[in-house]
């Protein structure tokens, strides 16, 4: 499966950002990560595809959004109420695995696609 990322950019804080992800094959989960200069990669939200179940990390819980399009194969990213620490540079990924139990999605060891990574950065 390979993953095709955009929407990087620059804004300030409490301003918005879209990020998108379109993947080339079947999927059964599709999730992202971020990692911050200095920090490991962590996970941000993931979406189980079969019943379309969202889990988000506490820190962006609230903020940001992923919606499916099932027709495309994709996902979008909607990042609201954006904080100088979600400045990272974000990773699409994709996994074919079967996740009966919600909160795999959230393990990165799932995940045998990985987009490119597009930069978001967060400053006044």
């Amino acid at each position: 499966v390979q993953l095709v990322e955009s929407g990087r950019g620059l804004v300030q804080p409490g301003g918005s950002l879209r990020l998108s992800c379109a993947a080339s094959g079947s999927i059964n989960s599709m999730g992202w990560y971020r990692q911050a200069p200095g920090k490991e990669r962590e996970f941000v939200v993931a979406v189980r595809w079969g019943d379309n179940k969202v889990v988000y990390a506490d820190s962006v819980k609230g903020r940001f959004t992923l919606s499916r399009d099932r027709a495309k194969n994709s996902v979008v990213l909607q990042m609201d109420s954006l904080k100088f620490e979600d400045t990272a540079v974000y990773y699409c990924a994709a996994a074919t695995r079967l996740n009966p139990i919600l909160s795999t999605i959230r393990r990165g060891d799932i995940y045998h696609s990985w987009g490119q990574g597009t930069l978001v950065t967060v400053s006044s």
